[in-house]
């Protein structure tokens, strides 16, 4: 193929993936908008109250949007939200963009963490079992992963809690960090690790670590559980490859053939795994957060869900869906440029 090729193939590649995007992301609106319409809650009520005079209503809800037809409704709802316009929150009185970028950074630490630990445990350990089909190791590797998969999540927060922090005392407790240090650091990237090292503030960052060890741990488990198992998986299929008999033929050691050569070559799906189980934390820490009382976005939504406040509901599951289609659609496109096989001859 010609460079002529090469570059209308790069401009098709471009061109589908703009597309993709754009559909995806137009379904996800439709899909939030609907869902709002379709809950019994008035959004008028939930801002004026039930005992409003029926003038304040009807002006509220002309001034929403709300009389318009249907398509109408939904284009005013796009609109807004490609300016990040989600409404005023009714729970905080705050726009709800605002909320969002306050909450998110916390959910944004507690997923990384969890990530970090799966996939920096999950990895080795399902490399491990594969290795050791059959033995100890791999009924080891996969029972942790059946508990991880099979014992809810804030059961084992609670006893986690109740252990580590009520029993034991090794860790703190519930929250994000301790009053005494709320005010201490400036919040510069909202990630408070982070910002607590950058000024140098070293008894918060201890104090915010301690914090941080069960939730995150919690949620790296959970992600433990599910890369291993897939790890595992692709490894016993690149270990039953021909090009691993020709490696042994030749003489190479054992190690360089299943670090080097056969975990090489199953790191191309593990990219996808690993970048979808982290979108899943992202989403799906509510539990956890409600749990351990942490202030992140799913505890915002619960809260937001608890109190009829739609627009928050609404605003922090686009976001969140936001998120994952952005993370799946950054794996996809980590895949192609990793495996030789997509490439373009």
């Amino acid at each position: 193929m010609g460079r002529a090729g090469r570059l209308a193939a790069l401009v098709g590649a471009v061109g589908r993936f703009l597309v993709v995007v754009v559909l995806t992301f137009g379904g996800l609106l439709a899909v939030t908008f609907f869902i709002g319409r379709v809950i019994p809650v008035d959004p008028v009520l939930a801002v004026v109250g039930d005992r409003a005079p029926e003038h304040v209503i009807e002006r509220v809800r002309e001034e929403m949007g709300l009389n318009k037809p249907l398509y109408a409704q939904f284009g005013l709802y796009v609109s807004r939200a490609l300016q990040g316009d989600f409404g005023t929150s009714v729970l905080t009185s705050n726009p709800v963009i605002e909320d969002i970028a306050k909450t998110f950074p916390a959910t944004l630490e507690l997923a990384t963490v969890g990530i970090l630990i799966g996939a920096g445990f999950g990895i080795p350990l399902g490399v491990w079992a594969a290795v050791r089909r059959g033995g100890l190791a791999d009924h080891a590797v996969r029972v942790m992963g059946l508990v991880g998969y099979s014992v809810p999540i804030f059961w084992l927060g609670l006893m986690a809690l109740v252990l580590f922090y009520a029993k034991l005392g090794w860790v703190a407790g519930p929250g994000r960090i301790d009053v005494a240090f709320e005010y201490s650091v400036e919040r510069i990237t909202g990630l408070l690790l982070l910002d607590a090292a950058i000024a140098g503030e070293w008894e918060a960052f201890r104090n915010a670590l301690s914090h941080l060890v069960l939730p995150g741990s919690l949620l790296g488990y959970f992600s433990l559980a599910y890369i291993s198992r897939m790890t595992r998986s692709f490894m016993l299929n690149e270990l039953g490859q021909e090009y691993i008999v020709a490696a042994r033929a030749k003489g190479l050691s054992e190690a360089r053939i299943i670090w080097r050569h056969a975990l090489r070559n199953a790191m191309v799906p593990l990219v996808t795994v690993v970048a979808l189980s982290y979108a899943g934390l992202l989403e799906g820490s509510v539990l956890t957060e409600t749990v351990f009382a942490w202030p992140g976005l799913g505890l915002y939504i619960t809260n937001s869900l608890q109190n009829a406040d739609m627009n928050a509901v609404l605003g922090g599951t686009l976001v969140v869906g936001s998120v994952f289609i952005g993370l799946n659609l950054l794996s996809d496109l980590l895949y192609r440029l990793l495996d030789p096989r997509t490439k373009p001859a």
